[in-house]
């Protein structure tokens, strides 16, 4: 007979996910860590798959950053579906052990969101803002981040190599697995994690793609019929060259 699925501790608060990461570690259990903004699919869920291979006990992190998207990007739009994450992680093998859905990891104390801060639905804001009441303290990759995505989107990789840093500090983990279809972002956290010193091994899950060759994101559910053509228009030409 199968077993039941997994039901995963559902944590909010940071020092409760610090003292269960500390209290597993007494217990001399290893601890995997996969960092998500949710609205998974099987991307996501091949990484904790590979999580579930690496270590003891896994948690998976569920938090959209504000920090690493600008006024002008869609905060909030972006999507979300909590239970029905927590369906899909129920169904992965040998389940999950705690998903650590934090509110916000920015303290920006009692004000109003205003200047060019942009507001999203659960209160957070984009990481440009005025007047100095924002969060203060960020993490930057300087030489990896410039080029690629880093043109174009100038505030994105400081935000998430210091909500990747935030999130490191609160679960401590051994193992924390990511996707390669962000390669430059992988190559981002496997810098800072040597150059700040984290005993952490970061691994790099290889990319997967829907049946049209897309390679899967939580954004794809945004795409028109019309575009996901002309981005698989796209990725046949890549594919003719390099053939070529």
């Amino acid at each position: 007979m199968a077993a039941p699925p997994k039901e995963p501790l559902v944590i909010t608060d940071k020092a409760e996910m610090r003292e269960w990461s500390r209290s597993a570690r007494r217990q001399g259990r290893t601890i995997a860590l996969v960092p998500t903004m949710g609205f998974l699919h099987e991307g996501h869920l091949s990484l904790v798959r590979e999580a579930r291979r690496r270590a003891d006990a896994v948690v998976v992190s569920v938090y959209v950053n504000p920090g690493q998207f600008a006024p002008s990007e869609d905060l909030s739009t972006y999507p979300s579906d909590f239970e029905g994450d927590l369906g899909k992680l129920r169904a992965v093998p040998g389940g999950v052990d705690v998903v650590f859905r934090p509110q916000n990891l920015y303290d920006y104390g009692q004000r109003e969101v205003g200047g060019s801060g942009v507001e999203s639905d659960n209160g957070s804001v984009s990481c440009l803002e005025e007047k100095g009441m924002g969060h203060e303290a960020w993490v930057r990759v300087e030489r990896l981040e410039k080029g690629m995505c880093g043109k174009s989107r100038p505030v994105f990789f400081r935000g998430v190599a210091t909500v990747v840093t935030k999130l490191f500090n609160i679960v401590e983990p051994d193992v924390s697995v990511f996707g390669k279809k962000d390669y430059q972002q992988w190559r981002i956290i496997r810098r800072l994690v040597q150059d700040l010193d984290f005993s952490i091994q970061v691994i790099g899950s290889e990319v997967m793609r829907d049946h049209d060759g897309l390679a899967l994101s939580s954004r794809n559910v945004h795409l028109s019929p019309e575009e996901r053509e002309k981005y698989h228009a796209g990725i046949v030409h890549k594919q003719v060259i390099v053939k070529s």
